[in-house]
């Protein structure tokens, strides 16, 4: 994904619309936050926390950099837009640009924190705990488990009935607990056909 933004904000660098852009830099600022992120993701620790009989998945340092990384750029880049003019004539197009880049910078810092740094999720032998960044609870039963899938908004944990659980693939943990999950899943499966069998 970061090597076909580069290579699109490379290629609109020939596009006459986007002449007075300053794209190169775009690209630039993208390969770094990239190569942060894997330095990042070297250092994570990849247990969950156990507090109490409950293992826990808590962010990683990727997720917060990803969060007040973007949250902070889109304040520079806001400020900017409302500064610059002031000062200089700045073509609409560069203007435009830039406010659009901090309405998406911004968005992107808020879908994080919503759907990463300020939620919780943990677990026992008998059941997974996730509450939102809302405070809205949802609670399962690894009895009640049939699938487990990877999505773009992470992994989700889900029942028959409906319920389910997503989790940040980023979370310390999170490797634990889909393979935890998996593993139920598949258990769950064979006892459902062993009992239909059965009949």
């Amino acid at each position: 994904m970061p090597l076909l933004i580069i290579l699109t904000l490379l290629g609109l660098k020939h596009v006459p619309l986007a002449d007075g852009l300053p794209l190169a830099r775009a690209a630039g600022v993208v390969a770094f936050g990239y190569a942060a992120f894997l330095a990042l993701r070297l250092i994570q620790p990849e247990d969950a926390v156990a507090i109490d009989g409950w293992s826990e998945l808590r962010p990683s340092i990727v997720e917060y950099f990803a969060c007040y990384g973007a949250a902070a750029l889109a304040v520079v880049l806001m400020s900017a837009v409302i500064v610059i003019p002031g000062t200089r004539h700045v073509e609409t197009t560069q203007l435009v640009a830039t406010f659009l880049a901090a309405l998406m910078l911004g968005g992107g810092a808020f879908l994080i924190g919503i759907g990463g740094l300020f939620t919780k999720v943990r677990w026992n032998n008998s059941v997974l705990e996730h509450k939102s960044a809302f405070g809205r609870e949802t609670r399962i039963e690894w009895s009640d488990v049939r699938t487990v899938r990877p999505n773009w908004r992470g992994i989700t944990i889900a029942t028959e009935d409906q319920r389910a659980v997503t989790f940040s693939q980023f979370h310390s943990g999170a490797a634990q607990l889909a393979k935890h999950a998996t593993n139920r899943a598949r258990r769950n499966l064979e006892t459902a056909t062993k009992a239909f069998a059965t009949l």
